[in-house]
């Protein structure tokens, strides 16, 4: 809007004149500015509906790659890469910059719903741009390679063929040693064909996101919390540091526990890999077993169909609507049959295809206690999908009210559907069956505190380096080790060259990168809001708690949901529970695990 200066005599005549006068100048005003409103709302519209219908093709493509996959066919690279070209073309179109800039430069005049869909528009646009549509291009291809010799690698354990669901089985309860070095070392292969691919990539969305002024691609990802790199690390430093305390005595017992399970008379100082129960020593938790509580037992018998199912009678109890037919139409929930000719991405993930009522859902379930918390974690991402596709959101902003958001409701319902009274409403444990807190205690904490280092460490400042500091290509593997040295106090089992590259064997250094912190805060938020659920809403023991059947509890976090990303998610989380972002109410739920873990640890040496 161009504005109008007013001289001091014009200003003098105008402001004594009647309030009639004055009102007339006031409607004026507004009727321009109505019409700036109106202009923007029409290049909003024709935007997201051209955006919907690409982004729709974009994930069908997607799905198809992730779905079937078959050596040495390109038909799905073929489609993915075109239908991710065509959606790069539009969202960085140099128009689309241009317009979504001019409105933003009189956003004063616009709505606030306009304004979070125009800096959305130039989000995506930083990711896109067309000013560079070569880079762009390149990346996408690459993305894709990348992405089928991920998910397309064949593990081999004593020769035969394996899929990850075989090498977790074995990680969790083999007792072996030297078998469990072997799954794990098997584990590792696939990092060695991707090292190419990876530095490709680093180069090509770093080129990708400098084109609109963003330093490197993991500031990019960081600017969506509205953080810089900088101060996304010092709060990844910050939630380190307060759990720190209880992550040295956890490290403590589990080094001192496992050695004498394996037999080890000399307890080393660093955890090695592969003694612990998963491929990337982010969850330890299956070194517990708690008395009274063999879910894997009593879910066995139940089947795979069963876990999905039952997941969603949870939020269906809380008040829910159930699952879109399509959802068990469409979604791919259960591992491919031995005879398959094609494999699949294996990695649980969840899927808006359209921003509006096709959600499916892509896992590898089996009936066991590992799979019941992730269909609780997946439906959660299914259910905010579902909740903030309604006519109050614009499809620009059906996300989370911050990534972290997303990963949260999941997390939070994996944690809900654990607790003893939950376990016991579904008649998968005794209600009258002792078992002792503590060790349940202790097991929630090997999953949820023993994740954080590998979150907002290791994983957030390899990235950080690999991006922000450009890692020199012969120290990836050197670095990512001594970084789960600093953090998570393990160490590999023999000496890991740069032939390796261990950091590319996880999922998202690949295919969701430079935002692995999301899930280091995903885990703070979800405790902030538990706690708040379990002591205002259920008036309940928060180690204690079942959810199931609440509606208060269910209008809660549809209140949170309902908004998607048109909610400021500092404001939300001050709302809901009357405190900023902190891990205050993390620290306070394992407290009373802190003095037993002190007993237990009494004579021992703590190495980090």
């Amino acid at each position: 809007m161009k504005r109008i200066i007013l001289t001091g005599l014009t200003a003098a005549l105008l402001f004594s004149c009647s309030s009639q006068k004055s009102e007339t100048a006031t409607t004026a005003i507004t009727a321009e500015a109505t019409t700036i409103q109106q202009d923007a709302q029409e290049f909003l519209d024709e935007y997201s509906k051209e955006y919907q219908q690409l982004y729709t093709a974009s994930a069908e493509a997607e799905w198809a790659s992730n779905t079937r996959i078959v050596e040495g066919d390109s038909t799905n690279a073929v489609a993915t890469r075109q239908a991710n070209e065509a959606l790069a073309r539009f969202t960085g179109s140099s128009d689309n910059i241009k317009q979504a800039r001019t409105y933003l430069e009189q956003k004063e005049e616009l709505t606030n719903l306009q304004v979070l869909q125009l800096e959305e528009i130039l989000y995506a646009a930083a990711n896109n741009p067309q000013t560079v549509p070569e880079v762009v291009k390149a990346r996408i291809k690459a993305e894709t390679e990348q992405t089928e010799k991920l998910y397309g690698f064949d593990y081999k354990l004593n020769g035969k063929s394996a899929t990850t669901n075989d090498i977790d089985k074995i990680l969790r309860s083999e007792k072996n040693v030297q078998k469990r070095l072997a799954a794990w070392e098997s584990s590792k292969e696939v990092g060695k064909g991707l090292r190419e691919g990876i530095l490709k990539l680093r180069d090509l969305r770093n080129q990708t996101v400098q084109s609109l002024g963003y330093d490197d691609y993991f500031s990019y990802q960081a600017s969506d919390y509205g953080f810089s790199r900088e101060e996304m690390m010092e709060l990844m430093q910050q939630l380190n540091q307060e759990l720190l305390p209880l992550y040295r005595e956890l490290h403590t017992y589990a080094r001192y526990e496992l050695a004498k399970q394996y037999g080890v008379k000399q307890v080393p100082d660093m955890l090695p890999a592969h003694w612990l129960p998963n491929r990337w020593g982010q969850d330890w938790s299956a070194i517990v077993e708690v008395k009274g509580l063999d879910l894997d037992g009593a879910l066995k018998a139940k089947g795979d169909k069963w876990l999905v199912e039952q997941a969603e009678r949870f939020y269906t109890s809380l008040g829910f609507p159930e699952l879109p037919k399509s959802f068990y139409e469409k979604s791919s929930l259960y591992p491919l049959p031995a005879t398959a000719n094609y494999k699949k991405n294996n990695h649980a993930s969840a899927w808006h295809m359209d921003l509006g009522t096709d959600v499916r859902s892509l896992m590898s379930v089996e009936p066991n206690a590992d799979w019941y918390e992730t269909t609780h974690h997946e439906l959660g991402h299914i259910y905010y999908y579902m909740t903030y596709t309604n006519p109050d959101v614009p499809v620009l902003l059906r996300g989370g009210a911050n990534r972290a958001y997303h990963e949260a409701m999941g997390s939070l319902m994996g944690l809900a559907a654990m607790q003893k009274p939950f376990l016991a409403e579904l008649q998968l444990v005794d209600a009258s069956t002792e078992t002792d807190e503590i060790q349940t205690l202790l097991k929630e904490a090997l999953s949820y505190v023993v994740f954080i280092p590998f979150a907002s460490g290791v994983m957030s400042e390899w990235e950080h380096d690999f991006y922000a500091k450009n890692l020199p290509e012969d120290q990836l593997n050197k670095r990512w080790w001594e970084l789960t040295k600093k953090y998570q106090g393990m160490a590999p089992p023999a000496e890991r060259g740069e032939a390796f590259t261990d950091a590319t064997t996880k999922t998202h250094i690949n295919d969701d990168a430079a935002q692995y912190y999301d899930y280091a805060l995903s885990y703070v938020i979800l405790f902030q809001l538990h706690d708040h659920i379990a002591k205002n809403i259920l008036k309940q023991d928060p180690h204690a708690t079942n959810y199931y059947g609440s509606k208060e509890v269910g209008a809660f976090l549809k209140e949170i949901m309902y908004p998607g990303a048109s909610a400021d998610w500092r404001q939300m989380l001050k709302d809901k529970t009357g405190e900023e972002l902190s891990a205050r109410a993390m620290v306070a739920y394992f407290q009373p695990l802190m003095e037993y873990l002190k007993e237990q640890n009494k004579g021992r040496k703590a190495t980090i």
